[in-house]
């Protein structure tokens, strides 16, 4: 029988991310997702902590926890941290008008996020930091349908 909750807390440093992509795909394929499902919630993770890492904690010490979870028909993952706070949920989309060369690199960890799950949700963490809700459905979206 598969824990409930699992939980994994790493030092804020992107060398430690394989755990958590590890962590991630395992649990998610353990609770029945589809491999399309497990990909965009490895992705999503992936971006949310390395963000963390290199944005919040600037090569400051630190930690991300991460802990995933089955609520009926969705797989929740929460990243938490005590980087400065950060509300990724209010940055606006990219222009995808613009050239990549001309808008530049970087900004595209959210957009992604935002395509990978079906919602984020944020809240600043007690104490200080940042509490992150990525939640992805096990059903495929319409356009995953074969």
């Amino acid at each position: 029988m598969l824990p409930e909750v699992q939980r994994l807390r790493i030092p804020a440093d992107v060398a430690r991310l394989a755990e958590m992509r590890s962590l991630i795909r395992g649990a998610a394929q353990d609770r029945g997702a589809p491999s399309d499902v497990v990909d965009d919630l490895v992705q999503a993770v992936d971006e949310a902590a390395t963000n963390t890492i290199i944005h919040g904690y600037a090569g400051r010490p630190g930690w991300v926890e991460v802990t995933l979870a089955l609520v009926g028909r969705d797989i929740k993952v929460t990243l938490e941290d005590a980087a400065p706070a950060f509300d990724p949920t209010t940055r606006p989309e990219p222009d995808m008008s613009v050239n990549a060369l001309v808008r530049g690199p970087g900004g595209m960890g959210i957009h992604l996020m935002r395509l990978a799950t079906d919602r984020l949700d944020y809240r600043a963490r007690d104490g200080g930091g940042n509490v992150l809700t990525l939640t992805r459905s096990l059903d495929p979206r319409a356009e995953e349908d074969g």
